[in-house]
């Protein structure tokens, strides 16, 4: 039997914009696009994805330090005594928050380790900045697979820790609690 109720304004304006991003994308159309099945999803998810592709492909590709509104540029790291690098990286960690960067994996890094990472090589690194409140960049403080053993250490579930042990054939590190705990911001 047909189905003849009538759509109401909110199903027809997300008809519309869905028309209107797709044109939009088109010149962008790749095989992401089909990575989705829009079949199975709701009319109002497909334009969300839809949006986020849009703004990922117009986003610029600036240093993370040009993603505020003055540039952020901070003291070098041996310019600083302890406390006030601890006042300033936290005063950091902040800032960039409020720009939807998370800095994942910290723990095992003293504050000045931290900051030196901070300092030369995130603030430095050309990033797309995406302006959409949903879409955090999350920062890994630690290279998986340059170091494994601390990422197993300090950071790896138990599961995890067994998986890596079965797929390698290696020995496991002790697990233990990482030496600088931090609540730090999240999404």
């Amino acid at each position: 039997m047909l189905d003849a109720r009538r759509p109401n304004s909110e199903e027809v304006d997300q008809l519309l914009l869905n028309a209107r991003l797709r044109d939009e994308l088109e010149p962008y159309l790749d095989e992401s696009v089909c990575l989705v099945d829009v079949r199975t999803m709701p009319t109002a998810a497909e334009n969300e994805f839809l949006a986020s592709m849009l703004a990922w492909e117009r986003a610029p590709v600036l240093p993370i330090g040009e993603w505020f509104a003055e540039e952020l540029t901070l003291p070098p790291p041996e310019s600083l005594d302890d406390d006030e690098l601890h006042e300033v990286l936290w005063r950091l960690i902040h800032q960039l928050y409020e720009v939807r960067i998370v800095l994942d994996f910290t723990d095992h890094l003293t504050d000045r380790e931290l900051y030196c990472l901070i300092y030369r090589d995130i603030l430095p690194s050309p990033e797309k900045k995406i302006d959409q409140p949903r879409n955090y960049l999350h920062w890994a403080c630690l290279d998986l697979e340059d170091d494994p053993d601390t990422w197993l250490r300090y950071y790896a579930s138990d599961e995890e820790r067994r998986e890596w042990a079965a797929e390698t054939g290696q020995r496991l590190p002790p697990s233990q609690r990482p030496p600088h705990p931090r609540k730090m911001p999240t999404r």
